[in-house]
């Protein structure tokens, strides 16, 4: 009996040591990515505040952030995570919308929701 309950300790154990660095890779991933997503929102800011605007440009930081936010949302399962990753989508969108119409876009809600992204995404 004694054995038995030391194997089932030790599986268990075993176990809660493996979900604990498993959610550890998962935020360094998280983390990880949305650095990724902070370089392509500075590729964007480039892009819009460079001598005009370099549509093929934005259009690529815009495509780059929307593939960084399908990784994350791909490798987390965290409510804040997913809401700052929808808010950052919505920016993006409304990026985009704008430069279809011709305005200059304001970037203030993509770099508000990155630095809320790059908040929920630090582990520790």
């Amino acid at each position: 009996m004694r054995r038995t309950l030391l194997t089932v300790a030790a599986a268990t154990f075993a176990a809660t040591a493996t979900l604990g660095c498993s959610a550890v890779e998962k935020a360094i991933s998280c983390a990880n990515t949305a650095a990724a997503v902070a370089q392509s929102v500075n590729d964007l800011q480039d892009a819009i505040g460079n001598a005009g605007e370099d549509p093929v440009a934005a259009a690529e930081a815009l495509d780059a952030i929307d593939n960084d936010l399908d990784e994350i949302e791909k490798n987390t399962g965290d409510a804040d995570v997913n809401q700052a990753v929808g808010d950052l989508r919505d920016a993006v969108d409304n990026v985009r919308t704008s430069l279809d119409n011709g305005q200059t876009p304001d970037l203030t809600p993509i770099g508000d929701a990155t630095g809320e992204l790059t908040n929920v995404c630090t582990p520790g």
